[in-house]
């Protein structure tokens, strides 16, 4: 009688004791969802179930991209080729959204202006974007607004000098006038390259507005992501677009990448921060972020300074908008000229021009009617 009952006992405690000798446990995973690597019940594996280690089929969590309890993993639990509750995941759920700063191509592409701070290119150190908002080689981020119609020296090295052409619209009542980057000018080893934004009246983002010349000649790309364009010349400079129209990347080896995007004021930005649009003109600009891999100590611009390790940031970071003066101080007499106080470009002199200059054949004009710079052959 006393066998009976213990056989009884035994028979009733087997379903307790399998998941400690043959599983490890149930659950005990990353979380509850799928894709992830968890710890069930199951049989021909670890634990209560049909070869699997987890609670479910073929998962590592519970819910769906998770680490967990679930299906389609490798665990220890209850149910089909799984560790835990779950499929193929790392926690509850599914597999969670990219920060917003790290956004893929094909979605950035599409992301609306008043969440283009979100994308990468706009919130790393070298980005100048919106009206213009930088982001500084040290981290911090501040505005500089120049004036509309004017040229400004962003980053000037004895090797490498870059400005930039101000646009504009006239608010009546605001303090000062709302502006952005229309085009820059960039300056190396003798060669004279321009990208810019090209006036336009309503915007199409399937219609590329970007201007590209290079030594006087334009750069001509196929309209698709990937096309690409490498100098006729000894210089190991290239184009690639990022997307179909209004985005590209310049790279010049060793020296540095300047991602370039063309973009619109839209109505509603206009309505927001009161930016003045008018019919005719949406204020097409640049959204720029650049990377430097070969400056001195000495560099200096807008920009620039911010790269030197004696760069000392007395700008209040802690305002809403840290705005930079010093308008006189980083003005230009043209967009190619290297003429700014703080020039240090050391071919400038055969580089110093006027409002209108002739680039190698290339006529590129600075209009004060704000239709910024324009390029012509």
């Amino acid at each position: 009688m006393a066998a009976a009952k213990w056989a009884l006992l035994l028979l009733l405690a087997l379903p307790l004791l399998a998941p400690a000798a043959l599983g490890a446990g149930n659950g005990n995973g990353n979380g509850n969802g799928n894709n992830g690597n968890g710890n069930g019940n199951g049989n021909g594996g670890n634990g209560n179930g049909n070869n699997g280690n987890g609670n479910g089929n073929n998962g590592n969590g519970n819910g769906n991209g998770g680490n967990g309890n679930g299906n389609n993993g490798n665990g220890t639990g209850n149910g089909n080729n799984g560790n835990g509750n779950g499929n193929n995941g790392n926690g509850n759920g599914k597999t969670p959204p990219p920060p917003a700063g790290d956004l893929p191509e094909e979605v950035q592409a599409v992301v609306p202006h008043e969440l283009r701070h979100l994308q990468t290119h706009c919130n790393v150190p070298g980005a100048v974007c919106e009206d213009p908002r930088f982001i500084g080689g040290d981290g911090n981020t501040f505005y500089f607004h120049g004036l509309m119609n004017r040229d400004f020296c962003l980053l000037s090295d004895a090797n490498l000098h870059i400005n930039a052409h101000f646009i504009g619209s006239h608010v009546p009542g605001l303090k000062r006038d709302p502006t952005w980057v229309q085009a820059i000018a960039v300056q190396f080893s003798g060669h004279r390259l321009y990208v810019g934004a090209r006036k336009t009246a309503v915007w199409d983002d399937e219609s590329d507005r970007l201007a590209i010349f290079f030594d006087g000649e334009l750069v001509e790309l196929p309209g698709a992501a990937n096309a690409r364009w490498e100098a006729p010349s000894a210089s190991a400079l290239s184009v690639t677009r990022t997307k179909a129209a209004n985005g590209v990347v310049v790279e010049l080896a060793g020296v540095f990448k300047i991602r370039a995007n063309a973009v619109p004021i839209t109505k509603e930005d206009s309505r927001t921060h009161n930016y003045g649009l008018t019919a005719g003109d949406c204020l097409a600009h640049l959204d720029l972020a650049f990377k430097f891999y070969s400056l001195t100590d000495d560099v200096h611009g807008v920009l620039g300074q911010t790269y030197r390790s004696s760069y000392v940031n007395r700008l209040d970071v802690s305002a809403k908008m840290p705005v930079m003066g010093g308008e006189r101080e980083f003005a230009a007499s043209g967009l190619f000229a290297t003429d700014c106080s703080v020039a240090r470009y050391e071919h400038g002199s055969v580089a110093n021009v006027l409002a209108s200059e002739e680039v190698a054949g290339v006529k590129c004009s600075t209009s004060h009617s704000g239709a910024g710079v324009v390029c012509k052959k």
